[in-house]
């Protein structure tokens, strides 16, 4: 039962960090409808700037400087790129999102090289004892982290000009640009908020028990990305359940990995896939999705 809640707790903590990967996904996607492929390199941009800063002028402002490099990314990512395609489809803007991956991940990815880069966080390699569970200190500061994060993004989402704004092109972007709503803002802040909520997801995803962050880190982001389309890609609750199930699933599946030998290696990888696989097919738009309707 010990080993099951310490499963558990973890996989909660990493599903935390999934989320927040998975509302950037659809933050993008509800501020533009465009499936955004290149998320794995602004998570790789925002961990890779504190990685190389905290040295010099610490591990918070290094952090902070991190977060608002990848939303300037994110950001630069719009403005230099998307825009130019602004009308064209959106299976057009998704692949070149995938560019626009292939280029920025490629040259961050030299810039690792072989080397393992710490973050220099202040949690170390603590381990707390809550009861009979005992969880990382770093698992801690990932569910508090992502939990008020994703709850402050919630409240401005409902509550500001800048979440009705994002709301209205939501519905229907023709009648928000008619209703005053300048869409270029929307999109632009959507990637920057993106590109920050990224940002802190890296750091989550490179501290202990993780040793640092190297070239494969951005494959994470392609975890959270079962988390935001079994949620429902146009769903903030959605990636917030979808993150939760991915990282439990993925937590339990490779603590009892032992026991299901049977099913081969690697099932705590294949897991999420699995699970989203088997939700889509009972619910093709996600567990929260909006269900397209066609008039017959």
């Amino acid at each position: 039962m010990t080993t099951f809640l310490e499963l558990l707790l973890n996989g909660v903590s990493m599903g935390s960090v999934y989320a927040l990967i998975a509302l950037g996904f659809v933050v993008i996607f509800k501020a533009t409808e465009v499936v955004n492929f290149a998320h794995a390199s602004l998570l790789l941009a925002g961990g890779y700037i504190t990685a190389i800063l905290h040295d010099d002028i610490g591990f918070w402002p290094a952090l902070i400087v991190g977060v608002v490099g990848a939303a300037l990314v994110g950001a630069a990512i719009e403005f230099l790129v998307m825009r130019r395609y602004r009308g064209s489809d959106q299976s057009v803007l998704a692949i070149v999102t995938i560019g626009v991956d292939i280029l920025l991940v490629t040259d961050l990815t030299r810039r690792i090289g072989t080397s393992v880069l710490t973050v220099g966080d202040p949690w170390g390699d603590t381990v707390v004892p809550l009861g009979p569970v005992h969880i990382a200190q770093t698992r801690i500061a990932a569910l508090i982290a992502a939990g008020l994060l994703i709850t402050a993004f919630l409240l401005a989402f409902r509550f500001t000009s800048w979440g009705v704004a994002m709301r209205a092109a939501a519905e229907s972007a023709e009648t928000a640009a008619l209703m005053g709503v300048r869409l270029g803002r929307v999109s632009i802040s959507a990637w920057a908020v993106a590109g920050g909520l990224a940002a802190v997801a890296a750091l989550f995803l490179t501290v202990f028990p993780t040793p640092g962050l190297e070239r494969s880190t951005s494959f994470a982001a392609m975890k959270a990305f079962p988390a935001a389309i079994l949620g429902g890609l146009d769903s903030t609750t959605g990636a917030l359940v979808g993150g939760l199930i991915v990282g439990v699933t993925e937590s339990l599946a490779t603590g009892y990995q032992g026991d299901l030998t049977f099913l081969g290696r690697g099932l705590g990888d294949l897991g999420p896939y699995l699970v989203m696989v088997v939700i889509l097919l009972v619910r093709p738009a996600g567990l929260f999705g909006t269900k397209e309707l066609a008039r017959v």
